[in-house]
């Protein structure tokens, strides 16, 4: 929550006026009719490095700790490129059907395109929440789908999306409302601008995260059932069984939304390392209000540290930080 607090808005736009003034609109041709946004900042003292960097659900390229990482990057000669997920965002008009979480080929499409304007160049990915489980799961089909990704940094990314969904409805009650409203207003916006094709007048009664996901379920994706859709885009069990990019997860125990057990059940390849802190709640990890968090300084640090993880079946290495 101190993590998006408007207290740090003002700081970390002064910081990251130079991001922002270096930043270009491009729509991503995604295939299959789909388009993205995103928002590219070349710096003067450009390496040509690519860094994606996704935002989590209902956040958007604007978020905060997405400005504050990007500008990180940017004076280290990153390129980079701040994406936005279907109907995050003011992206609600550029796709016809509605967004949600299995909706990888959006990203993986996303990806490819950004592949295509640096073809001699892997691709660098950050994801928080959400987006650390697209990243995460874009990599683990990297060489099928023809990516070529240099490493996967994942901050507080869902795992097991029904225990997730568990954590929000026991946590204390402003928690899920605090999604409910923000995921409302989302659907509005995508009312207003395909008003033939949605009305979530009903929908908007609701104020039970699992009820409003499970009409969505039914209304608007192939899956049959929510534990159907729940379990397609988790990242427990064997789903990143094959991963090959070197990739590191960061989370903590005090996360009141991605139980720490989740952890437990992931699979362990060599590439895969993870670092569990005591303490930083959900995509926190702050140790003061103003400059840049701990977090974001790490993902530099792995960016930067040019090691990646050998590429064979292995145990997957954690540390726990203090």
């Amino acid at each position: 929550m101190l993590a998006s607090t408007g207290a740090r808005r003002g700081s970390i736009a002064k910081r990251t006026a130079p991001l922002v003034a270096a930043e270009k609109e491009i729509v991503l041709d995604c295939g299959e009719d789909v388009r993205l946004q995103c928002f590219v900042s070349s710096p003067p003292d450009s390496t040509g490095r690519p860094a994606v960097i996704l935002h989590g659900w209902e956040g958007s390229a604007q978020s905060l700790y997405i400005l504050s990482l990007s500008q990180l990057l940017f004076d280290r000669g990153f390129e980079v490129l701040r994406l936005n997920m279907r109907d995050h965002g003011e992206t609600h008009h550029l796709n016809r059907d509605l967004f949600h979480s299995c909706r990888l080929s959006d990203v993986v499409g996303a990806l490819r395109a950004i592949q295509a304007l640096y073809p001699d160049q892997p691709l660098w990915l950050a994801g928080f929440s959400l987006g650390g489980n697209f990243v995460l799961r874009a990599a683990a089909q990297a060489n099928e789908v023809g990516l070529d990704i240099a490493k996967v940094v994942a901050v507080s990314p869902v795992l097991d999306p029904e225990e997730t969904l568990v954590a929000l409805e026991e946590s204390f009650p402003g928690y899920q409302l605090y999604f409910v409203r923000k995921w409302m207003r989302s659907l509005l916006k995508k009312q207003a601008v395909w008003p033939k094709v949605y009305d979530f007048r009903e929908l908007g009664k609701m104020s039970n995260l699992r009820r409003m996901t499970a009409d969505l379920v039914k209304r608007f994706t192939e899956f049959p059932t929510l534990e159907d859709y729940l379990n397609g885009y988790a990242i427990t069990g064997s789903h990143l069984e094959h991963l090959l990019v070197p990739s590191r997860i960061i989370t903590s125990l005090d996360d009141p939304i991605i139980p720490a057990q989740s952890l437990k059940r992931l699979a362990t390849p060599a590439a895969l390392q993870l670092t569990v802190t005591r303490h930083g709640g959900h995509c926190g990890f702050l140790e003061r209000l103003s400059g840049p968090s701990w977090v974001e300084r790490k993902i530099v640090e792995e960016f930067e540290s040019g090691v990646l993880a050998p590429r064979r079946p292995a145990q997957a290495s954690a540390a726990i930080v203090r």
